[in-house]
């Protein structure tokens, strides 16, 4: 825990060392955030394909003979969580190249 404090203060510093400009800042301050916000949504996207995959895996092994239905079910699950990733990784991109706020 303390690691991650110790990067995020650096990672400030890097915001805060930009020129005085509001422009400079932003920037600083929008990559910072599309970074964290991608990490994150990468990070909870690992854990539901990870849950998703393991109650399948449990489902098979119960009912050996629902491993089709159970298999077809996790992939549309897994297509929805990756989507939710895709959706934060399009935000992050507009937040970086088209920033809105500039």
């Amino acid at each position: 825990m303390k690691k991650i404090v110790l990067l995020m203060l650096a990672f400030a510093g890097f915001a805060f060392a930009a020129d005085a400009a509001a422009g400079e800042t932003l920037k600083a301050y929008s990559v910072l955030a599309a970074g964290v916000g991608l990490g994150l949504a990468a990070l909870g996207g690992a854990i539901g394909m990870g849950n998703t995959a393991a109650a399948t895996i449990a489902g098979t092994a119960r009912n050996p003979g629902l491993g089709g239905k159970l298999m077809t079910t996790m992939f549309i699950a897994l297509a929805m969580i990756e989507a939710q990733v895709i959706y934060a990784l399009v935000i992050a991109m507009i937040a970086l190249y088209a920033n809105p706020f500039m």
